[in-house]
């Protein structure tokens, strides 16, 4: 299993390219599954989890293959789908699995999917999915760990989901591009990658409006065509990285950023003393001194996201004063706190409230990743401790993150990756 070797201390400086967004690629990959002619998505990056997707999808019977010259574009053909089926021996490590529901019902009438896995930082319950898909007329079964869902052809309807989900707004737009009148979801989640899921729909043929906002409306079509379409950067992958300057110093220029959809993770990299400079297409990120602690609250979007709370919780630990972090998204979301006091943080938790005290300095040791947005943090955590740091366990890191070591070491980390 491989591990991370970190050397602390070094400042940061120089460029970093960001890859395609991981929570766009998984969607729109399943996406290809609603039409019989190609579809091409470039920007799409190098993860685990779109390996397992892509895995996924040649077992149905579908061609996805990508390109020599360009390893980030990936040529999908769902021409000849044999089962449309998910088994548990592909979805078990991966939630967003249940991706390929909406798509298979939509068009073949029949989809059979595992009940999905993925990190075990709390319920997120597919129930919503269901709810939405019996809505449009399906008929639902959920026997030995799978969802059996049928319907002779979907109908629209007017679906409000009881939470904000982000998965469950992704699967009933795709299946509701081939339902027969119109649709409107309530309560839709906004993250950009729904809007950026949606112009692809809407490049194949689909009838969209109202995306990236509470409420989406679909008028289903008879059937939908091939299109290409880049996908949108990754803007996790990019507030990552700068916390990992802004904690370790230096002067960082991330290219093929999009500012807009960081809005309050700059805020609250600003309000911790950083300097920060926007264009299009580009952020750029100066630290000079020690941070200020920042406190937050994590919400859906556009609020500040839960997929950055343990890497700013990171800067935090090195932050001089004191902060508040409260979880309202993940119940089992401080499994790195753990991790980050054996590298000398002072942390204390009170239910879904981390109470964070900064240190001057953290010291390197070993650790062990939990999750995927964890094992982000322990890797700050290295980047800024005194000595050496080993993460164990980061396959969960390879799920999210594109040759993230590379990367940090192209800006003058001392990082490696022992196998």
């Amino acid at each position: 299993m491989d591990k991370l070797l970190i050397r602390g201390g070094r400042r940061l400086d120089g460029e970093v390219p960001i890859a395609g967004a991981k929570n766009a690629a998984l969607p729109e990959l399943c996406a290809a599954l609603l039409s019989a002619e190609p579809v091409t998505l470039d920007n799409v990056p190098r993860l685990q989890d779109v390996t397992t997707t892509l895995k996924l999808l040649r077992n149905m019977g579908a061609k996805a293959e990508r390109s020599d010259a360009q390893p980030e574009t990936v040529a999908l053909d769902a021409s000849r789908i044999g089962a449309p089926e998910a088994p548990y021996e592909l979805v078990k490590t991966m939630r967003a699995s249940i991706l390929v529901l909406g798509p298979l019902l939509a068009r073949f009438g029949e989809a059979r999917v595992s009940l999905p896995g993925g990190c075990a930082i709390g319920s997120r319950p597919v129930d919503q999915h269901i709810k939405g898909l019996q809505a449009m007329g399906a008929d639902i079964k959920v026997e030995h760990g799978y969802i059996h869902a049928t319907a002779r052809r979907l109908k629209g309807a007017r679906i409000t989901t009881d939470m904000v989900t982000v998965t469950g707004t992704e699967n009933l737009l795709m299946a509701a591009t081939l339902a027969e009148g119109e649709t409107v979801l309530e309560n839709a989640a906004q993250e950009p990658e729904i809007p950026d899921l949606a112009e692809l729909l809407i490049k194949m043929g689909a009838r969209i409006s109202g995306h990236g906002t509470s409420r989406i409306r679909v008028e289903g079509v008879e059937r939908l065509h091939g299109a290409s379409h880049r996908i949108v950067p990754d803007r996790i992958e990019t507030g990552t990285f700068l916390c990992a300057v802004a904690a370790a110093g230096g002067d960082v220029l991330l290219r093929g950023a999009r500012a807009e959809h960081l809005d309050a993770v700059i805020e609250k990299l600003r309000e911790a003393g950083m300097s920060i400079e926007t264009g299009d297409g580009w952020i750029r990120l100066k630290s000079t001194g020690r941070p200020k602690s920042v406190s937050f609250r994590t919400s859906e979007y556009p609020a500040f996201p839960t997929d950055m709370q343990a890497q700013f919780m990171a800067l935090n630990c090195i932050a001089a004063g004191a902060a508040k972090v409260t979880e309202t998204i993940f119940e089992n979301r401080f499994m790195h706190v753990n991790e980050l006091v054996r590298l000398g943080a002072n942390i204390v938790v009170d239910g879904h409230t981390a109470l964070v005290q900064g240190v001057e300095k953290l010291s390197g040791a070993t650790v062990m990743a939990t999750d995927l947005r964890a094992s982000a943090s322990l890797v700050i955590g290295g980047l800024v401790a005194e000595g050496e740091t080993v993460v164990d366990r980061i396959y969960h890191l390879d799920r999210g993150y594109d040759r993230m070591e590379a990367k940090l070491r192209g800006i003058g980390a001392d990082i490696e990756r022992i196998k």
